[in-house]
């Protein structure tokens, strides 16, 4: 089955991490939803999250959501091969991960940037894309 991802397009780290999704993920895993477009709001909202005002990325993968260091945990791992030595970080507690992953997504802007508008896919990743 395949993960979707739902990330801030105007966000530069969000949207880089997305190109490093597209570079990483040979196996075609996952697909992307920005958050600023229409599936990607609805996915949020399903999950009871606000959609203006985004505090994470979410991997939604069948019923199951993440959100947070365990979302970015999964997508790194979900590449598969020396990719999962990714799962060492789960050793690291949740409750000492999450408030790291959440100071960054609140500063998101200010540390990395915002784009005037939203990342666009090139056109061989268009497919990957909701």
């Amino acid at each position: 089955m395949t993960a979707i991802i739902v990330f801030d397009a105007l966000c530069v780290l969000c949207s880089a991490h997305a190109q490093f999704v597209l570079r990483h993920d040979r196996r075609g895993r996952f697909k992307l939803a920005s958050l600023q477009s229409e599936s990607g709001r609805h996915l949020y909202r399903r999950v009871g999250l606000d959609p203006s005002d985004p505090q994470s990325l979410i991997v939604v993968d069948a019923d199951r959501v993440l959100t947070d260091s365990d979302a970015v945990i999964a997508i790194w791992t979900g590449f598969g091969g020396a990719w999962n030595a990714a799962s060492a970080f789960r050793i690291v507690p949740r409750v000492v991960r999450d408030p790291i992953y959440r100071w960054i997504a609140r500063n998101r802007y200010r540390l990395f940037g915002k784009r005037e508008a939203c990342f666009v896919p090139a056109p061989e990743d268009r497919g990957r894309f909701l």
